[in-house]
């Protein structure tokens, strides 16, 4: 197809070879001439008949160089073609595009990098399309719930009880959309955050136990037991950006917890990283979803999902790769373990 980029390509290339083929037959028929012409070669007479098989060879040699331009040309720039047509599909948005450019290492590797771009831009898009569903549906359920209580609000016959009921929802909805707002912003800044500021030495193990403190409220509200005994550690790292991971582990473990049950905090440190592990008990995270509970707006329980955004996770993650470190989850027989190591040049 001339009017596609992958035909004007190939038509370029052969137009091309074939020019440098008919540049190489001109400049050795010349060439040829002056050998004759020049007496080098002896020749008994150098007559029209002569010029006529001249002609006829350099014609001969057009011809037959141009048809196996051409037919080489479409074999051996086949693959240029596909690939062509493959980037074309891509920039149109068809990201389930993939290519095969034969069995030769050389173009088997083009095509795995070819199909591994597409991949990626393809996970990229459905990840994109998720989100903004998600992040909708977030932003709208609150929103919807205050604005179906406001008429409520304006009765005349609405009880004293119930007028406080109402306002402790809206006022619940909106620090849930105020902090689902602040959370999304953040992460955003995190996202784009690529070096690591305001570092400095500080006790590591007083942070999480004031952590522990912020959120005393929630924990004393379902009777949980905590269990805080570690020695004292110190790391030097970004100290309101590690407050933030403790924080929303933290609670993410108070959230989830049975009541009545222990919550424990654990800190070890080794000659290569400082580990802090919160543990609780409550319902099992299945093992396949283990690594996708840190994707934004991700939750394993949807009928739950009123008690957190899906955010808080994801800024534990990005937090701790911006120190250099890692965070897992484990969850088996009733116990969830998020377990986080730092490096100990922290």
């Amino acid at each position: 197809n001339k009017n596609s980029a992958a035909g004007r390509i190939y038509l370029r290339l052969v137009v091309g070879a074939a020019l440098i083929l008919l540049v190489a037959l001109v400049f050795a028929t010349v060439f040829e001439y002056i050998i004759f012409k020049s007496g080098l070669i002896v020749t008994s007479k150098f007559d029209n008949k002569t010029w006529y098989w001249f002609i006829v060879f350099i014609f001969t040699s057009i011809t037959v160089g141009a048809v196996l331009t051409f037919f080489l040309g479409k074999v051996l720039l086949k693959p240029v073609k596909t690939l062509a047509q493959g980037m074309t599909k891509l920039a149109k948005g068809d990201f389930s595009t993939r290519i095969e450019l034969g069995k030769y290492e050389g173009m088997k590797s083009l095509a795995d990098s070819f199909n591994t771009l597409a991949r990626e831009l393809e996970n990229t898009e459905i990840f994109r399309s998720d989100f903004i569903n998600e992040f909708s549906h977030e932003l709208k359920t609150p929103i919807v719930s205050i604005s179906a209580l406001i008429p409520l609000m304006k009765s005349d016959n609405l009880t004293p009880e119930k007028k406080a009921q109402y306002l402790a929802v809206m006022e619940e909805e909106t620090q849930r959309l105020t902090q689902m707002t602040s959370n999304t912003l953040y992460l955003s800044k995190l996202e784009t955050q690529n070096i690591l500021t305001n570092q400095k030495h500080y006790n590591l193990s007083e942070q999480i136990r004031n952590c522990f403190l912020l959120l005393e409220r929630k924990w004393e509200k379902k009777g949980l037991i905590p269990s805080l005994e570690f020695p004292e550690y110190d790391v030097f790292a970004n100290e309101d950006m590690l407050k933030q991971v403790w924080l929303n582990l933290l609670d993410n473990a108070i959230k989830f917890s049975e009541p009545c049950c222990e919550i424990s905090v654990f800190i070890e440190k080794n000659e290569s990283a400082v580990t802090v592990s919160v543990e609780n008990y409550g319902p099992p995270i299945p093992d396949e979803e283990c690594e996708a509970i840190f994707n934004k707006f991700y939750q394993c329980d949807k009928s739950r999902s009123t008690d957190g955004n899906g955010i808080g996770l994801s800024i534990v993650r990005h937090i701790v790769i911006l120190h250099g470190g890692t965070v897992k989850a484990k969850s088996k027989d009733g116990k969830t373990t998020f377990t986080v190591a730092l490096p100990c040049s922290l």
